[in-house]
């Protein structure tokens, strides 16, 4: 089987020390939204940039859909689509211009130029701006031009990194909302990284967590959820709870009981299978159950597990942001 992505045992040492891959071994498969966690600076966009040819390994083996993205950098970078966190678009001259350029680069023919162009300005939404100085665009819009840019020549696979960083709710909705619609068009595939967990949850077939330049953990979003052991029953209540405890202690499946003012809280593996259990010896000693609520764990817990620290929009994001307003005042 030939994979959309392919690394074994990859690793790259910068200035003979710093290592930021350490023998990663990843497949993603073809027509997926692969999504790659980690904090900063755990490796993400050095991946990324390896597997868009921009940098070697310094051992180990890449491949994008059979190329060595070593020894066949050429051929790679003519089926890859690559959007970098930086602005990648010019901000003095039109959108069109900018799609135009990339066109001419990336060698589509004079006689499709214009079709490919207004093809993928329709796609993205912004045939009515398509003449309009790119420094007069929302920070959305940029981001989608820089992704039309990409999809010129109908990638087989689009690496994204940082693809909605610094926009706010409503554009990162319409950017995920065009590159879903790219995806299911051309059934490309998708790799990005992002400090959005909700991107990854809602978006990626697959995730992957990088930590210290290991992959730690793979796996679809429920998976990952499911690897951590342990959910949280959450009953308020009214009455004397004292003479139950000991009763919801013994059952099988809990693993440990505690109060928290009026609220009794529960941790098992199996909430729902002994629910009812615990329902009934609270009813029998006539307690009065208020409200009940199970906690599964999030992907948040997830990450916090695997990659030994929380979550982080760090100053990245930021910066960037500032930088793209700077960037759009001229």
């Amino acid at each position: 089987m030939v994979y959309a992505v392919e690394t074994k045992n990859l690793t790259k040492i910068y200035n003979g020390s710093i290592k930021a891959l350490d023998n990663v071994n990843l497949r993603v498969e073809t027509g997926k939204v692969f999504a790659l966690l980690g904090p900063n600076g755990a490796g993400k966009t050095t991946l990324i940039r390896i597997l868009t040819t921009q940098i070697k390994p310094t051992s180990g083996e890449a491949y994008v859909f059979g190329l060595n993205v070593s020894s066949e950098s050429s051929k790679v970078r003519r089926i890859i689509g690559y959007i970098p966190q930086e602005m990648c678009v010019w901000t003095d001259i039109s959108g069109y211009e900018n799609l135009l350029f990339y066109a001419k680069l990336y060698g589509v023919s004079r006689n499709e130029r214009k079709n490919v162009i207004n093809e993928v300005l329709e796609k993205m939404g912004l045939s009515k701006v398509a003449n309009n100085l790119v420094k007069t665009y929302s920070g959305g819009m940029v981001r989608r031009l820089e992704i039309a840019c990409a999809l010129l020549t109908k990638p087989k696979i689009l690496f994204l990194d940082e693809p909605t960083i610094g926009l706010d709710p409503s554009a990162r909705k319409t950017v995920w909302e065009e590159l879903t619609f790219f995806k299911k068009e051309y059934g490309s595939t998708i790799f990005f990284n992002t400090h959005y967990m909700d991107e990854a949850e809602f978006y990626a077939d697959e995730i992957a967590i990088i930590n210290n330049g290991k992959i730690v953990k793979t796996g679809t979003v429920e998976e990952l959820k499911h690897s951590i052991k342990g959910e949280i029953i959450s009953l308020n209540f009214e009455g004397n709870i004292l003479n139950c405890l000991n009763k919801i202690k013994a059952l099988n499946l809990v693993n440990d009981v505690s109060i928290k003012n009026s609220e009794l809280l529960i941790a098992s593996e199996e909430a729902e299978s002994i629910l009812p259990s615990i329902i009934e010896i609270l009813k029998a000693n006539d307690i009065q159950i208020k409200r009940i609520s199970i906690n599964k764990p999030s992907l948040d817990d997830v990450f916090l597990k695997y990659a030994k620290t929380k979550f982080e929009s760090s100053g990245k994001i930021s910066d960037v942001t500032q930088i793209r307003k700077m960037i759009r005042k001229g």
